[in-house]
């Protein structure tokens, strides 16, 4: 028997938590869920903000507002001053979607000269074949090249793609443009970048971020909801802390001269791009940026499984152990901390509720109150309810659904607040895409 109070009852395996700690453990709850959601409006009202410019800027006249707010911008003795502009692609494989992706990054609208590197380790990369018979669809209508970097010996493949592509770069280029081979480009997407560091001389990175288009499997989703948090640091524009790796546009000339140890940082033993950039700029007190407009789809692959996603996450969190400096070190352990303390203190509260239900439908099953105490609450319950029948165990997966089931709509409701208004035109006319 075990005592709630002054009062006896008799539960199945159950230990009890007091009850203090399930209110701080549902308020806690609450509290993340209210940042989420005040983070993911607050993306909502940037990125609105800017259709509403793009529509206002439609209704005077100017079609192609969608490419810039002033007409002007887009005559061609202003095109023809745009800077250089070399885009750097590391590749590994070949996707479902990957070819539609390399073909919007090389359908640019950008005015000004500009050159597109596809890097690979070896020829016999499945990619090579499939890059070159893109770049032959189009001849002579685009500067593109395959480039063959071979193996890496001292950082990660993506890093020694990145720094041989950058090697072969125009002498007069003066932006880089790293991009991810599941990048999906609007054609609008490179000159508003190029215009934001031309009026900005002193932004060191300027990056996006993706947003996660799930195929319907399980593996799918769960990536799309891991994103979702970790994208509030870059969807409402502006100065950032974080960096997305698979949109990064750097000053040339930061390589050439390995300004503040870029090459050396990412050379010598680098194993993630965007960490590496982020703890350097960081360090040097450089200017990280990320437009409202820079938002890129991201369709997932239909075989994403989830054990598929569960080696993301494990690589994910192998990045963290990847540091710089000391201080790098402690702020990468201070994240991977915070990030398992909200997650857990996000999804505990709807696990407790859970068991809660489970344990007062034992009850009501035997013929017994539905309530677990006759004092009020039981707290937390864990380990198994013997008296649950065999035929009653598919109400528990119920019951899950049933709680996973606000999430999801939620979830959803908040996307269709960020995405959902925008008509088709002006969603093909956002620099990102974001549709």
């Amino acid at each position: 028997m075990l005592y709630c109070r002054s009062q006896p009852f008799k539960i199945c395996n159950i230990c009890i938590v007091d009850e203090d700690f399930d209110s701080v453990s549902v308020s806690q709850g609450c509290l993340i869920c209210l940042v989420l959601a005040l983070g993911w409006a607050l993306a909502s009202y940037v990125r609105n903000r800017e259709i509403k410019i793009m529509r206002r800027k439609m209704k005077e006249g100017n079609s192609l507002a969608f490419l810039s707010h002033d007409i002007n911008d887009l005559e061609h003795s202003k095109q023809a001053n745009l800077p250089r502009v070399t885009v750097v692609m590391p590749l590994k494989g070949f996707g479902e979607h990957n070819l539609h992706n390399w073909r919007s990054q090389i359908t640019s609208l950008y005015g000004g000269p500009i050159e597109f590197f596809f890097v690979v380790d070896s020829v016999e990369d499945p990619a090579y074949c499939a890059v070159n018979s893109l770049i032959s669809d189009f001849k002579d209508e685009i500067d593109a090249k395959v480039i063959v970097a071979g193996p890496s010996t001292t950082c990660s493949q993506k890093i020694h793609n990145q720094l041989v592509g950058v090697e072969k770069m125009h002498k007069d280029s003066k932006y880089v443009l790293f991009l991810d081979d599941d990048v999906r480009l609007h054609p609008g997407s490179i000159g508003a970048l190029t215009v934001e560091m031309e009026k900005r001389p002193e932004i060191f990175i300027q990056t996006g971020y993706p947003l996660d288009l799930p195929s319907g499997t399980l593996g799918s989703y769960c990536i799309y909801e891991y994103h979702m948090p970790c994208s509030m640091g870059f969807a409402t524009g502006g100065q950032t802390f974080f960096l997305w790796g698979g949109c990064m546009m750097m000053h040339a000339d930061d390589f050439r001269n390995d300004n503040y140890g870029v090459v050396s940082g990412l050379k010598d033993g680098g194993y993630s791009d965007d960490m590496t950039l982020a703890a350097i700029a960081g360090a040097h007190k450089k200017l990280i940026t990320s437009p409202p407009v820079a938002v890129f789809p991201h369709p997932l692959a239909s075989d994403l499984t989830f054990s598929r996603y569960w080696n993301y996450l494990r690589k994910q969190t192998f990045v963290l152990e990847s540091y710089t400096t000391k201080v790098n070190w402690i702020m990468n352990r201070a994240l991977f901390t915070v990030h398992c303390y909200l997650s857990w203190g996000f999804v505990a509260p709807f696990f407790m509720s859970s068991i809660h239900i489970a344990a007062a439908f034992c009850n009501y099953s035997n013929g017994k109150s539905p309530e677990i105490t006759s004092c009020g609450e039981l707290k937390f319950i864990c380990a198994t309810c013997y008296r649950l029948k065999p035929h009653d165990y598919h109400l528990l997966h119920i019951i899950g659904v049933l709680y996973l089931l606000p999430c999801w709509l939620t979830t959803s409701y908040i996307q269709s607040l960020q995405f959902g208004h925008t008509s088709p035109s002006l969603s093909t006319g956002l620099v990102s895409g974001t549709t």
